[in-house]
């Protein structure tokens, strides 16, 4: 059976009593909206809520913290990336290739982290600077479990290369100690500095014996005592097998030389060596990898991962992948010793140390508060090819499934909308009909807006939703009188009807002014005049007054009787169309006789014509 989730948690509304009083709830795109009713569970003596107010309850309030929408912006720009070389990688460089995108994510998550501190550091208001506090704990943590799901996921280290992996990514995330260092290398006397000893062992602990070498160098040359057991100590340090990068060395040569060198360290402690010296043979048990010398440092450890990594490299330098979920759970158990629970940072980190992908997705989709971190990690895990078994029960895969959360929750905000927009386009099973829902609840605040809306919509062929937002802008182009752009707006959307409002409004302007708006518009409708009658008849229109300006009366004449005939003009109109021709009726023309008299038959017609509509209108008037 499927593990079942654990209770949700309730989220308090202040001054809102849930025991007294009913709730209602609307849900939007990205929100929720509470209120109370005027329905008393109880009592029914009261009759209006006792909280007359609505709140908003946001799923993904990160989208607007400042800071984290960078971490939005450029790891969109990383996302799209490794969906157009997908088809380009095989084999070794498509290892390599993934390997490098998934470091790219983390130096992102890494720069807000460092930005994030900064904030936090300058901070005045102390509840401001313990937001962005708790902010960059938890970017250190998304950081800490996508490296190692990259070392053990991605990178997929053998043994041998996997501790080295391991060592670099405890020094990574435990980096206090170059703050130390700094501080006693800088003191008059590095000796004699207070932290000397404790900044020593954490260099052992970290697996950083150089740099601990020859800090014993300068309690040697100051202390004449130890200098003999410093000298000891540092050569097994030096000594210490270790597999180095590219080195044809085998593991078994490896183990070889780790059990002498191992025994050597037993050997002198054995003898007494450090004896005189707490310090020194304290060092030398860590090295030894004894668990009760390595639990006396937990307070230097900081945490049982840590301890972990330092109890592999000096008990089994050569772990394998398969067995590290045996020592991560030991060392957990032994860290924490029944004190205390594991933080729901253990249980993901302990899910990846037994290469459970899922329950890693899991466990940080209900920990993390928004999407971005499970979306952009599964993502890249399904292009390792490790999550195609791995599908859900309502019609689409894990990655899908996260990736339309996390662009759902993008559309929530006034601007990073747009990111969503490819992140819908990578989704090919819902992806599209999940673009086309949100698109349309986008507010269309401004015309500059609303052509970025439509300029997406129309390079996918979305007919539908470009016809609704033209028409969306026509009519806010009507109620604020702009007909110009709403007679735009609505051929663009091919919307007959309401080409046909726009234009009687354009012709009872004229009516009203005895001039048209928007002649550049009307001039150039060209084709676009056969979407509706109406719209015709105002382009047909405007062109009878523009050839009687030009003088070119007969073509005009001609236009006009075309116009009467053609039963398109409104019936409201007709009154004026027979006023435009009284002039034409009168006109004097100049050109030879014989065209003279065809002239004068086309008007006497066209006078006919007139009292014709004009007894058809009164017959059904009456």
């Amino acid at each position: 059976m499927e593990e079942l989730d654990g209770e949700p948690t309730v989220t308090l509304i202040p001054g809102v009593n849930s025991s007294k009083k009913q709730m209602c709830f609307d849900w939007g795109p990205g929100e929720m909206l509470v209120c109370e009713t005027s329905f008393n569970k109880k009592e029914k003596s009261e009759t209006v809520p006792g909280c007359p107010v609505i709140y908003i309850i946001r799923k993904d309030v990160d989208v607007y913290s400042q800071i984290l929408r960078k971490l939005f912006n450029e790891s969109h720009g990383i996302f799209v990336g490794l969906q157009r070389i997908e088809e380009e990688l095989t084999g070794k460089s498509r290892k390599a290739q993934l390997v490098r995108v998934s470091k790219n994510y983390r130096s992102v998550i890494r720069a807000c982290m460092e930005e994030m501190h900064q904030v936090a550091i300058a901070a005045k208001d102390p509840a401001c600077s313990r937001q962005f506090s708790s902010q960059v704990s938890i970017l250190s943590a998304m950081e800490l479990i996508w490296n190692l799901c990259e070392i053990l996921f991605i990178e997929v280290a053998p043994a041998g290369p996997l501790l080295l992996h391991l060592l670099d990514w405890v020094r990574l995330h435990v980096c206090e100690v170059d703050n130390l260092l700094a501080d006693v290398l800088g003191s008059e006397n590095p000796r004699k500095h207070e932290s000397f000893w404790k900044l020593v062992t954490i260099l052992v602990l970290q697996g950083r014996l150089d740099e601990a070498r020859q800090m014993l160098s300068k309690e040697a040359d100051s202390s004449p005592t130890s200098a003999g057991m410093c000298r000891i100590l540092g050569d097994l340090m030096r000594t210490m097998p270790v597999l180095s990068p590219g080195t044809t060395q085998t593991l078994t040569e490896l183990e070889l030389k780790w059990q002498h060198w191992h025994e050597e360290c037993e050997r002198h402690l054995q003898d007494g060596t450090f004896a005189s010296s707490p310090h020194l043979e304290s060092l030398c048990k860590i090295m030894l990898g004894d668990e009760a010398a390595l639990l006396e440092q937990k307070e230097l450890l900081n945490n049982w991962y840590h301890f972990l990594v330092t109890r592999l490299l000096y008990s089994h330098p050569t772990v394998k992948p398969i067995d590290l979920h045996f020592y991560a759970q030991s060392s957990l158990d032994l860290f924490l010793g029944g004190e205390s629970s594991p933080e729901p940072l253990d249980n993901i980190l302990m899910a990846a140390f037994e290469f459970d992908i899922h329950q890693v997705i899991k466990e940080c989709s209900i920990a993390l508060s928004n999407w971005w971190f499970v979306a952009h990690l599964t993502d890249l895990l399904d292009h390792c090819k490790l999550l195609q078994s791995h599908n859900l029960y309502f019609g689409s895969n894990m990655r899908e499934f996260l990736l339309l959360e996390y662009a759902s929750g993008l559309f929530a905000h006034h601007s990073l909308w747009q990111l969503g927009v490819d992140y819908f386009d990578y989704c090919p099973e819902l992806g599209r009909v999940s673009l086309e829902l949100h698109i349309e609840r986008i507010p269309l605040s401004t015309e500059q807006k609303a052509l970025k809306v439509l300029r997406i919509c129309e390079q996918r062929q979305m007919t539908e939703q470009v016809r609704s937002i033209c028409k969306i802008l026509a009519m806010k182009a009507v109620r604020n009188n702009r007909l110009g752009s709403a007679l735009s707006w609505s051929i663009r959307a091919k919307d007959a009807a309401f080409a046909t409002l726009v234009s009687d409004r354009f012709l009872r302007d004229y009516c009203e002014r005895g001039c048209f708006s928007d002649l550049d518009l009307i001039d150039n409708l060209g084709p676009a005049m056969m979407l509706s009658d109406r719209l015709t008849f105002l382009g047909k229109y405007r062109e009878f007054h523009r050839l009687y300006g030009e003088k070119r009366f007969v073509d005009a004449a001609s236009l006009l009787l075309s116009l009467m005939t053609s039963q398109i003009a409104p019936r409201s109109f007709w009154m004026t169309l027979l006023t435009d021709a009284l002039p034409l009726l009168e006109q004097k023309q100049d050109d030879d006789i014989e065209t003279t008299k065809v002239e004068m038959l086309r008007l006497a017609l066209a006078r006919n014509l007139a009292r014709a509509i004009i007894k058809e209108g009164s017959l059904e008037g009456s």
